[in-house]
């Protein structure tokens, strides 16, 4: 079975997303970063919009009539400014040794309300919160924490000069939101993965327990931090409350959201809040 025909497999959803929303994307541009071997540029394709795969190593690339260009996020994606209508990031950020500024280069080559969709592990839901617990690593009695045997997927100098690191950058729904909300996006979508059985079993365990935990550290926020209005803090806390208790995050495979570009990068520091005090104040 095709990995894209797989429920087991994070493609399978990808795919179910793009056909669902053909009729918003077809005829758009989409990058797709890192390309891998292609299948998910083919997705694009068959929906009708025009897909320009990216990958530090093209090599790797293997689909009929198009062409993947090498790319390395730390240096840029070769694209002008706010030239694309999409950017789908599928398994790639949990790689990225710079999240922020690899999301500064996806905001810089979106449109404005452009659509940027990222899958990744999902380190926010049971299984991932009781692996750190237990062991700081991603799969409990599975995987050791990471290290530098298990974490270097690739480093082969003849191809390129970077490393393809593994999931060293592993990341939860909230820290994810507040680097996009840093970059000019705002979640858009949060979408369908696999759940995973025994999250759900640890869900019904230990529900009431995340409920009641976020739901006080949420109200003792709101009285905190007088120099924002309480609309304000509402509107943030209330956010990041409702994602840290959301049973989809808590047993899904992986982490599947579209943002939307909001700002361009010189307009976000405008848009952002800030509790600086000068070092001199008591």
């Amino acid at each position: 079975m095709k990995h894209e025909d797989n429920p087991k497999s994070i493609k399978y959803y990808v795919k179910r997303f793009f056909h669902r929303e053909k009729n918003r994307f077809n005829g758009k541009t989409i990058v797709d970063f890192p390309a891998g071997n292609g299948i998910t540029s083919n997705i694009i394709r068959d929906i009708g919009a025009i897909p320009l795969p990216f990958d530090l190593f093209p090599e790797y690339f293997n689909q009929k009539d198009l062409t993947c260009k090498r790319a390395n996020i730390n240096e840029g994606i070769p694209l002008d400014d706010e030239k694309v209508d999409a950017v789908i990031s599928q398994e790639g950020i949990e790689h990225f040794e710079n999240q922020l500024s690899a999301l500064h280069e996806f905001n810089r080559i979106l449109k404005k309300g452009g659509s940027l969709i990222i899958t990744t592990p999902n380190n926010s839901n049971m299984v991932g919160r009781l692996s750190y617990f237990l062991q700081e690593n991603e799969l409990f009695n599975k995987t050791m924490p990471q290290n530098e045997l298990d974490d270097i997927w690739m480093s082969n100098q003849k191809i390129s000069k970077e490393i393809y690191y593994g999931h060293i950058f592993l990341m939860g729904i909230n820290k994810l939101r507040l680097l996009a909300k840093l970059s000019g996006f705002k979640i858009k979508s949060l979408e369908k993965s696999k759940p995973k059985t025994t999250a759900i079993i640890l869900l019904i365990l230990f529900y009431p327990f995340i409920l009641l935990s976020n739901f006080r550290s949420y109200r003792r926020n709101l009285k905190r931090n007088d120099k924002y209005t309480m609309e304000t803090k509402k509107r943030v806390y209330g956010e990041v409350f409702k994602l840290a208790i959301n049973p989809r995050l808590l047993i899904n495979s992986h982490i599947f959201v579209e943002f939307e570009k909001e700002f361009n990068i010189n307009e976000v520091k405008e848009s952002l809040s800030s509790q600086h005090q000068s070092f001199g104040d008591t």
